[in-house]
């Protein structure tokens, strides 16, 4: 009785190791020939594969910009400045002692000490006045300390907080942040942000419907065919299955060339930007799509084609009975 058993097992085992092989033989045959389908219909197919890839880039070249935008309002929050500027009568060795003490505040990255001469020099040089400031009997300009906050208190109301702060040391005049301005660039980007993501459901509902739309025109065409299948013994998974592949090969393609029009967009617009960063002595580049959000567009174009197909299939399929002559 024990020999018997454990000859049976190995067979159970085997029965099961087939009946897994012949499913996985089954769905890759029938995932095959959807994709010849599409190729036997290289028009439509095209022309829906086109529409899904355009459809995916607009969100995805959205992304790339509130992607590139936040780096560089990043950029510019952790190097926004709170100037401070110095009484007259504070001497250098005064204004070396604030500077000493500023730099252990834990709100602070980094301390500068520009002294009044400096900032005169400075001045000519930037103004283009510097002839007419040689007539001047004394320095206009007083000293300065420039102020760049940690990542943390860069933002608006930290920035602010810490600029009273600062201004309540004896040896500062007065202090400037310009707030508004970074507050404008915060609601700014947050409010693109909120755009994009808006976009993008829309754009992706209207994938699922282009999806659901060709492949209930794909069913009406083989009506015939479908139900001859049904007459004879196939279930309604069995028949759904290759529409399901196409499904998912339509959300492929289209998000690989979704994909390919991203690049392109970035590549042409990367040049445009770098003219104008040029003029602006910036050595800015626009980041293009990473490995890991490529694939996130592929998946999320195939989680699309799959869900469009599925509704398409699943309420209309249904419908299709076999009727007696």
């Amino acid at each position: 009785m024990q020999d018997s058993e454990h000859f049976a097992r190995p067979s159970n085992k085997l029965g099961f190791s087939a009946r897994f092989a012949g499913w996985v033989i089954r769905h890759v045959q029938q995932g095959v020939g959807s994709l010849g389908d599409l190729w036997r219909t290289p028009f439509t197919s095209v022309m829906t594969i086109l529409v899904l890839g355009i459809s995916l880039t607009l969100p995805a070249t959205l992304h790339l910009f509130v992607k590139n935008a936040k780096t560089v309002t990043e950029q510019w929050n952790s190097a926004s400045e709170i100037t401070l500027f110095l009484k007259f009568s504070v001497s250098d060795k005064s204004a070396q002692q604030l500077v000493q003490r500023l730099s252990l505040y834990p709100d602070i990255a980094s301390v500068k000490y520009v002294s009044a001469e400096q900032a005169l020099a400075e001045f000519k040089v930037l103004s283009g006045f510097g002839d007419a400031l040689e007539y001047l009997d004394n320095n206009p300009l007083p000293a300065t300390v420039l102020v760049t906050p940690t990542q943390r208190a860069s933002q608006a109301e930290a920035a602010g907080d810490l600029l009273l702060k600062l201004e309540q040391e004896r040896e500062v005049e007065q202090g400037k942040l310009d707030l508004e301005w970074l507050t404008r660039l915060q609601a700014m980007a947050e409010l693109i942000e909120d755009i994009v993501i808006g976009l993008a459901l829309l754009l992706c509902l209207s994938v699922v419907l282009i999806i659901g739309n060709t492949i209930r025109l794909a069913i009406l065409n083989q009506k015939d065919a479908i139900a001859i299948m049904k007459l004879v013994g196939a279930t309604d998974a069995f028949i759904q299955r290759p529409f399901l592949y196409a499904g998912i090969w339509y959300g492929i393609l289209g998000g690989l060339v979704a994909c390919l029009c991203v690049y392109v967009l970035g590549t042409y617009l990367s040049y445009a930007l770098e003219n104008l960063t040029h003029l602006y002595h910036s050595n800015f580049k626009l980041e293009g799509l990473t490995s890991s959000e490529i694939l996130l567009l592929i998946l999320s174009a195939i989680i699309l084609g799959f869900s469009g197909s599925y509704i398409s299939v699943r309420k209309h399929i249904k419908t299709i009975e076999p009727t007696a002559d």
